[in-house]
């Protein structure tokens, strides 16, 4: 049964009203934004939109990294009743230029960062570039614009000239759930980024979603990680905490594991949203490094084990500022070495799965049941099965349905028909469902190999033992003919600290080699290890982009 959705445009308006003197929006480091501030850009960008002509179900873009502003004119659009086309900070210009042309965009919203790097003559419809940071003109095509921008502050002072209140923000509701709310496109991991076509009723469910999931967080601090132009960080660390009332704080900033973690100490947020990269690597190089022989020994004596694990677990609880409920990893495959020891040691994590496609939430379930290596049950208002004849002990993919599944890819019917068939989604991923509503993840669909004796091979699951081998920061197994290889980055820090040959670092890896043959099933052995002098590309939410390497 799915329970009933709210209007999202009326959330937005009735969040600004409930918390109009609460802190909405803060730049880290830098200015706050309260709800009241926040209002009053969004009606200074509507008077834009309506004095250049812009009209509702027309295309505005966003290009540039987290920002108060950033989001501003994200809601801006929306109440506005265009549809908003957020794009990854992290593409290529040649990319955002593609996704410009193609989404039909007619303005676009860039930060100073990004900008410069863009070709204005290569986006030829749009109608002007707007800097997010302080929403001036940085292209202008159409007069009406550019005396919209010159006479914006005295448009506004005409039509508030006593001051602009809560009893003045009033934003039309969407007439229907399915109406296009944005389009987002995806990262990109398996081959070019798709115009995925969201719904409101898609971004209410996920609401609906998380108000059971993380409750009470008005006036709550968060901290905005993830780009917001991606669906998991979109939903859970940006638009459902302005929805409820909270403050969220954006990083404004390369999310490096040192900033991130000067962030929590300051911040301490009520909520993690992560993705497994960033965990592993403070368990990598913060917390591993100091369990040694003899605290996994007193880990397994009785009593005293449950003292070391409770105090090892306080210690990562402090490395995330010790004030949140849970954290909730995501986005990617995580490493069920480092899973297990969080497991161990009782650490409040839960793994969640999700797709651009179902903005995003698919599965989820709190901590305190939480199955490990499991991706958590259907999420509230969805469906999940596997097309399988025996679900919990054969393989195959993974079907979601409910109203956070989108309704198709922009431009793109083909694809829309080979992925939503009867109403359910076709994830392309690969999972197991146990008889509690348990689902495990397997892999891609497009990544599966097939052993010259007609097994299927799940690269990933060979990937995450290589992974916990010495020296190894990522790898890629691929096919080639009849075999299997490894391709390996190994650790920067570690390979330069200890000053290690090239050819001493083969060795290492084909003893790596050996020792992973002995932990697979034979089909699954792997006929090489080939040392990479670059890191992997990646998609922004840190998943290889494995076509690439294929």
């Amino acid at each position: 049964m799915i329970t009933e959705l709210p209007n999202f445009i009326s959330l937005i308006e009735d969040s600004i009203k409930y918390n109009w003197d609460l802190d909405a929006f803060t730049d880290y480091e830098g200015a706050t934004l309260q709800y009241k501030d926040l209002a009053r850009k969004i009606e200074k960008l509507h008077i834009l939109f309506e004095n250049s002509g812009v009209e509702k179900g027309d295309k505005i873009a966003l290009f540039g990294r987290n920002c108060a502003n950033w989001g501003a004119a994200f809601f801006a659009i929306l109440t506005y009743g265009a549809v908003a086309v957020p794009i990854l900070h992290e593409f290529k210009p040649e990319n955002v230029h593609a996704l410009v042309n193609h989404s039909d965009a007619k303005l676009l919203f860039a930060g100073d960062q990004v900008f410069p790097s863009l070709d204005p003559e290569a986006m030829p419809a749009l109608e002007g570039i707007i800097n997010i940071q302080d929403y001036s003109l940085l292209v202008c095509r159409r007069d009406k614009l550019f005396q919209a921008r010159e006479n914006l502050n005295a448009m506004f002072g005409s039509k508030y000239p006593k001051f602009f209140r809560k009893e003045h923000v009033h934003y039309e509701p969407e007439s229907n759930p399915d109406d296009l709310a944005m389009i987002n496109y995806t990262s990109g991991s398996t081959g070019n980024p798709k115009g995925v076509m969201i719904p409101y009723r898609a971004i209410s469910s996920n609401i609906v979603f998380a108000r059971k999931a993380i409750p009470n967080i008005r006036g709550a601090k968060v901290i905005s990680i993830l780009p917001m132009a991606h669906m998991y960080g979109m939903a859970f660390e940006f638009v459902y905490e302005m929805t409820e009332g909270a403050h969220i704080y954006f990083l404004t900033r390369i999310p490096s594991p040192k900033i991130i973690f000067k962030a929590f100490q300051e911040i301490k947020p009520v909520i993690v949203i992560s993705v497994p990269l960033i965990i592993e690597k403070v368990m990598r190089k913060a917390v591993l490094p100091k369990i040694t022989p003899a605290v996994k020994l007193a880990m397994k004596v009785p009593y005293v084990g449950d003292k070391v694990a409770a105090k090892i677990c306080q210690q990562v609880k402090d490395a995330f500022g010790n004030n949140f409920r849970e954290v909730i990893i995501g986005g990617a495959a995580f490493n069920q070495e480092i899973e297990k020891f969080m497991h161990d040691i009782k650490f409040p994590y839960t793994v969640g799965y999700g797709a651009t496609e179902c903005a995003p939430i698919i599965s989820y379930e709190d901590f305190s049941r939480f199955k490990l290596y499991s991706c958590g049950k259907a999420a509230l208002n969805m469906e999940i099965k596997i097309n399988s004849s025996d679900p919990e002990n054969k393989v195959g993919e993974i079907l979601a349905k409910g109203p956070n599944v989108m309704l198709g890819y922009y431009k793109n019917p083909e694809a829309t028909a080979q992925t939503i068939i009867d109403g359910w989604y076709h994830t392309g991923d690969l999972g197991t469902i146990d008889t509690e509503g348990n689902l495990t993840i397997k892999g891609r669909c497009k990544n599966m190999l097939l052993s010259a004796s007609g097994q299927n091979v799940y690269p990933e699951e060979i990937e995450d033992k290589l992974n916990n081998l010495p020296y190894v920061a990522e790898s890629v197994v691929v096919q080639r003919g009849e075999k299997f290889y490894g391709l390996v980055y190994p650790d920067q820090d570690a390979y330069k600290k200890e000053n290690i040959s090239k050819e001493k670092m083969q060795q290492i890896m084909e003893e790596n080699r050996k020792t992973l043959n002995t932990q697979v099933a034979t089909y699954e052995q792997l006929s090489g290890i080939e040392i990479r002098d670059e890191e992997f590309e990646k998609t922004p939410k840190k998943s290889i982009k494995r076509f690439l390497y294929s």
